[in-house]
């Protein structure tokens, strides 16, 4: 692919010409806001709202025409709000206001109060139990094989441990937006989602209609990192309100609903048990993995996958369970699965390596298994042994010295950590129609969602490539429901999914001019353009192999020895993710990544007390900024995995999140000597050890 492709969006996204769902104009469109409970669990007994001038409706259970039931995704979110009188959690909406601006509907919501009865005292995670569930998770609540405690017994040294994460929140600079209407028998919504497919299909069940008579629109999603990506309160009930006032409604989310209404990544607690011989052969490695979730639904965050395929042990076990509490429900952020539950385990295996004696790195590269441990599957491609062995030589890993607080800086105690990335290789299936016309200009069209990581770019390289034409020759209509269906913009697949739809597309138009003579041809045949509608389907035997990414993470920090500040000055990364279609893209997409690891590993930290987030907002809940952020050193490793997709590439929009956070902490233990079990590591952790 060309390097450095420039984006064809990126013209109107910085001039502000580029249409967000909130931005979308419609004339007559009464603006929305949402009145939210302030109990977590009850039933509403009244809703009392005050005289607003402009305040066209107020809509309750008790007049919103009712919907079907919510369908359950795999990932189900089911309630919506203003069904019924049940308050399943703080911050549920109990009322949309309708007014002729969005300042009066904001102020007529916020001067709206309600009565509650039967209000209880919500389950916090702390104190609930762990119920075996198996619907809402990806991964198998119980898996494994061998005898692990056996080989713990025989194990020369074992770690044993527990290790906690805490509630996040993703945070993108775009809230949830949705503007919708009612043209006859049909619903048109234009919205800031990942999934514009899902998300049509959902409102047709919702209300009645077959999903053709519901359009979708959103070509721009101003991020989203799964909370954009399921159904949640604001699409179904700006639609609903639309219905029942016969009007357009507007309705964009508050930076504090956005804590309640759209998931967060859950609150984990995860024991894990690993044994080795002298000589660091791994003998047993168990994982019990136990998320927070919402009692009402149940989303079940299953973090124990990596370790079924990442090192060569005889005996694994794993174990997901649900913690049901009273809270929102949660929901995939980046990155889901293996940014929390790796953690653990490479938190766990540095810990091993001290105990052992040996470099980290070399723990890993003995136990590096010949094919997928737990199935024998052969892996389809794998350089994870080449990511460690480039990491640790460009981050100059051979100088360690691997003593606890062994390194110092002035004031600063120094401490090196690393840790492996892995990610599983999720592909949807996508469709792309591609017209060639006689003067030359191509025209590619899908429903493809861009959220921001080039997918313009990317579809202009795989055209430009197969029909060897200039990228600029390639134009790109995208983000509606009425285009070719496309892969939702989550899992790190549409890269993969699309660009292999599109690459179908570009190669039977190739066919089919070559048959002509090319455009000469088909203008001498009269003819205006040739067009071909390419479709792309994971195989089926996609499971004969083991596909998965790969990354390694090397971590300096540098810790205040009196206040226990913790700082990252550099980290490097090198990932094997296939192909890299668009080094720039690609390059940018983990470097974010590394920084939302390390938001993880040192700042995000949602406190639930009594069944509600305290901070909603960016002052109380604190992410990454610029000065926070040291040199960040990615790079790739050559791979082509023609089993992940026909491009060859594989995912990367979450790998880099992926073994921060446990390259970080174990770069902490390096540097004070206290080996922290829990993120984010606060300064109160390391103020008892980091003393001179």
């Amino acid at each position: 692919m060309t390097t450095g492709l420039f984006r064809p969006d990126g013209p109107a996204k910085l001039t502000g010409a580029a249409t967000y769902a909130g931005d979308t104009p419609k004339p007559d469109a009464l603006h929305a806001a949402l009145v939210l409970s302030t109990v977590p669990l009850g039933r509403l007994a009244a809703v009392d709202v005050p005289a607003v001038d402009g305040v066209h409706a107020v809509f309750t259970h008790e007049n919103l025409p009712r919907l079907n039931r919510m369908p359950m995704p795999p990932l189900g979110h089911t309630v919506l709000g203003l069904r019924d009188d049940e308050i399943h959690f703080e911050g549920q909406p109990i009322a949309i206001v309708l007014a002729d601006t969005p300042q009066r509907a904001q102020h007529a919501a916020e001067r709206t109060t309600a009565r509650y009865v039967d209000v209880a005292e919500p389950l916090a995670f702390a104190d609930a139990g762990e119920t075996r569930q198996e619907t809402g998770v990806w991964v198998p609540v119980d898996y494994g094989g061998g005898d692990v405690d056996a080989g713990l017994a025989a194990a020369d040294a074992v770690v044993s441990q527990r290790y906690t994460t805490s509630d996040r929140h993703a945070n993108p600079i775009e809230p949830w937006s949705v503007l919708a209407w009612w043209s006859g028998d049909g619903l048109v919504v234009h919205a800031s989602v990942q999934t514009i497919t899902m998300t049509q299909r959902t409102l047709a069940e919702l209300f009645g209609l077959r999903p053709e008579q519901v359009r979708v629109v959103s070509p721009f999603v101003g991020g989203g990192f799964g909370s954009k990506a399921w159904m949640w309160p604001p699409i179904p009930l700006a639609a609903a309100a639309a219905k029942a006032a016969g009007r357009p409604v507007k309705l964009v989310l508050t930076r504090a609903q956005m804590f309640t209404l759209c998931g967060h990544q859950p609150a984990t607690r995860q024991t894990v048990s690993v044994g080795a011989t002298g000589d660091g052969r791994l003998t047993a490695f168990r994982q019990h993995f136990t998320a927070a979730t919402a009692r009402f639904d149940g989303y079940l965050e299953g973090g124990t996958g990596p370790l079924s395929w990442l090192y060569d042990c005889p005996a694994i076990e794993t174990r997901v369970r649900a913690g049901l509490t009273d809270r929102p429900n949660p929901t995939p952020m980046r990155a889901p699965a293996e940014g929390i539950g790796l953690f653990g385990v490479e938190c766990a295996l540095d810990e091993l390596a001290y105990r052992l004696d040996l470099d980290p790195v070399e723990l890993r590269l003995r136990n590096e298994p010949p094919v997928e441990p737990l199935t024998g599957k052969p892996f389809s491609s794998r350089k994870l042994v080449e990511c460690l062995r480039e990491g640790a030589r460009r981050f100059g890993w051979a100088d360690r010295d691997p003593s606890p607080r062994s390194m110092r800086d002035g004031d600063e105690f120094v401490g090196w950590g690393m840790a492996v990335a892995t990610r599983e290789t999720v592909r949807a299936a996508s469709a792309a129609r591609l017209r060639v016309h006689a003067d030359g200009r191509v025209v590619v069209e899908t429903g493809l969602q861009e959220i921001g990581t080039g997918m313009p770019a990317l579809v202009r390289a795989v055209v430009a490539e197969a029909l060897e034409v200039a990228p600029g020759q390639v134009e790109l209509r995208h983000g509606d429901s009425t285009l070719p269906e496309a892969s939702p913009s989550i899992g790190s697949m549409s890269a993969m999914s699309v660009g292999a739809a599109v690459r179908a597309a570009a190669d039977e138009v190739r066919e089919k001019l070559a048959a002509v003579g090319g455009l000469a041809g088909l203008r001498d045949a009269g003819l205006d353009t040739v067009e071909v509608e390419g479709r792309w389907d994971p195989p089926e035997g996609e499971d004969e192999y083991s596909t998965k990414s790969y990354g390694a993470i090397f971590a300096e920090v540098r810790v205040d020895a009196d206040l226990g500040l913790v700082r990252m000055p550099r980290a490097v990364g090198v990932f094997a993710a296939g192909r890299i279609l668009n080094p720039a893209t690609a390059h940018s997409q983990l470097t974010g990544g590394m920084i939302w690891g390390y938001g993880q590993a040192l700042l995000e930290r949602s406190v639930l007390d009594r069944g509600r987030f305290l901070a909603k907002n960016l002052a109380g809940y604190v992410v990454p900024v610029n000065a926070d952020i040291g040199d960040l050193d990615v790079s790739f490793v050559d791979e082509f995995d023609e089993h992940a997709s026909p491009l060859g590439a594989k995912g990367v929009g979450e790998l880099g999140a992926i073994g921060v956070a446990p390259a970080i902490a174990n770069a902490v233990f390096h540097a004070t000597g206290k080996r922290v079990r829990g993120l984010p590591i606060r300064i109160e952790d390391l103020l008892t050890t980091s003393a001179r």
